[in-house]
């Protein structure tokens, strides 16, 4: 007995707190009976301590699985008689803290196990998992679970992230602010109006530096709310607003790079061939018989004729075969012209094709100069290309495309230009002091040069210069906020078109 006895109370250590009478195998459920131990508890109205007991009541509650099987725990508890005489609470019925709660059917163990699954699965695909891990829970008892969960408090942490995501994509959006130095979720707002971020900034002054996006929308409600506090521009966002300009760049020199066709240098495959056209040959010299040639190189008979044919080993890639397009009549004038006059722009020569009966569009005329099929039978690049190869850190280029990207930006002094900028403006991307007059001098130099989409961008810097070199000389980012954001994402997948936002800002804001 006392075997058994140990044996009980390492299963159910999570029952200590009471006292087992019985346990009873009832074959997919296990019923435990138990009851409260002879304690005396103090009174949960005026806090006295009685062991006065009026009657005895039972509770039924599920505990956490055994052996794959529910577990059902039968309770008795006793109703308590307050000593004090005015006490509102007379009589009471005993509670179990850490165990048992009021008026709940579950242990506070299992309630916190499903808990954690509702958190990360929200409704039916709690209800799912619950039913194979032999807890069922309804997906609205999910629900009322997940909004009985009470969010962290968090305090108002001195650097503060400010991001917004689509609710409806186009139609609705909310504000999302997290600690930029933990990643803590601090609030969720229902639109990214300035009213509504002036409004919740306003009082908290133990914020020092607020990250953000390019929005002149919360640049201006933090300037309102909080006068004094830096704003830091994010750098991921400059990057990636200087990489769409540097493509609209490359787009608008495309007739000066595009006419360069550098000769292209064989890949494996290329020299797989010749090396195997050599042997295939060497043995045939020595009088070996085609089938006995396949035999020993392991290729197929055909493949050896097709070698034994070739007189000399193929040394050039063969170059693509395109579709026959409404440009194909006009490609002669077209390569004169641009022979003779390399800079002539497009709108020139779709003009003139025009006048000579072309009845195409502008972009196939664009896209059929961009693949340099009007100088050559082989195109060198992309602008999409050319422009990830201008954006990529030069150590990280194979030899080909360093090559190649040399070749390109020499045939234009303007691309030339613009490959010192790109990589003078990564330089800045690191934070550290003294970026700011750093960027002084990289602007003077932009617009300097004949790149009119890169003056844009430095127009953008300079309408919110203070918050930019905050960006290049401070060690905060809203990198924090965009990986929220996609945690964001994911809940919301999870929950299209089945809750409203008073749910979404509970599950985020329990989200870690």
């Amino acid at each position: 007995m006392t075997d058994i006895n140990s044996l009980v109370g390492v299963v159910f250590s999570g029952l200590s707190a009471l006292v087992i009478e019985d346990v009873e195998d009832g074959g997919e459920v296990i019923r435990v009976t138990a009851r409260t131990r002879d304690v005396p508890v103090p009174c949960p109205v005026c806090g006295v301590v009685t062991g006065k007991v009026h009657g005895y009541h039972g509770r039924t509650v599920a505990d956490v699985p055994v052996d794959g099987r529910r577990v059902v725990v039968h309770v008795r508890v006793r109703r308590l008689v307050c000593p004090v005489l005015g006490c509102r609470r007379q009589t009471f019925r005993e509670q179990v803290p850490g165990l048992l709660e009021r008026l709940q059917r579950r242990t506070t163990r299992l309630t916190g196990q499903i808990s954690g699954v509702v958190k990360e699965l929200c409704g039916r695909a709690t209800s799912r998992l619950t039913r194979i891990l032999v807890t069922p829970v309804s997906y609205a008892t999910a629900l009322r679970l997940l909004r009985r969960i009470p969010t962290p408090t968090v305090r108002v942490p001195r650097v503060v992230g400010v991001d917004d995501f689509a609710l409806r994509r186009r139609h609705r959006y909310a504000t999302i602010i997290i600690n930029a130095e933990t990643g803590e979720r601090i609030d969720v707002l229902p639109d990214r109006e300035a009213a509504i971020l002036e409004a919740w900034l306003r009082g908290r002054t133990g914020i020092e530096a607020v990250c953000r996006d390019g929005s002149a929308t919360y640049a201006e409600a933090i300037r309102r709310a909080l006068p004094g506090t830096a704003q830091v521009s994010d750098r991921w966002h400059l990057w990636s607003n200087l990489c769409d300009k540097t493509l609209a760049e490359v787009r608008a020199h495309a007739p000066c790079w595009a006419t360069v066709n550098p000769p292209r240098p064989g890949g494996v495959r290329e020299q797989t061939t010749r090396e195997r056209w050599h042997k295939v040959h060497d043995l045939l010299d020595k009088g070996v018989g085609l089938l006995d040639c396949a035999r020993r190189l392991d290729l197929s008979l055909n493949t050896v004729k097709r070698y034994a044919r070739t007189p000399e080993p193929p040394t050039e890639r063969i170059a693509p075969r395109y579709r026959p397009t409404l440009v194909d009549p006009y490609r002669e004038h077209l390569r004169t012209r641009r022979a003779a006059e390399p800079g002539v722009p497009v709108t020139h020569l779709l003009h003139e094709i025009r006048e000579l009966g072309y009845t195409g569009s502008a972009n196939l005329l664009v896209r059929y100069l961009n693949q340099g099929r009007a100088e050559g039978d082989r195109p060198v690049t992309t602008p999409r290309r050319l422009a990830r190869l201008l954006l990529t850190h030069p150590d990280h280029l194979r030899t080909k495309d360093t090559d190649l990207l040399s070749l390109l930006t020499a045939t234009c002094p303007e691309m030339t230009q613009l490959t010192a900028l790109i990589r003078d403006f990564a330089a800045l991307l690191t934070p550290a002091s003294g970026n700011d007059s750093k960027l002084t001098e990289w602007i003077t130099q932009a617009r300097g040069a004949d790149l009119p989409h890169l003056h844009t961008f430095c127009n953008g810097l300079e309408l919110d210069r203070a918050a930019v070199n905050a960006g290049l000389t401070l060690p905060w980012s809203n990198g924090r906020t965009e990986g929220v954001n996609t945690h964001t994402k994911k809940i919301m997948r999870q929950m299209h078109g089945r809750a409203g936002f008073e749910l979404l800002r509970h599950r985020i804001l329990l989200s870690t």
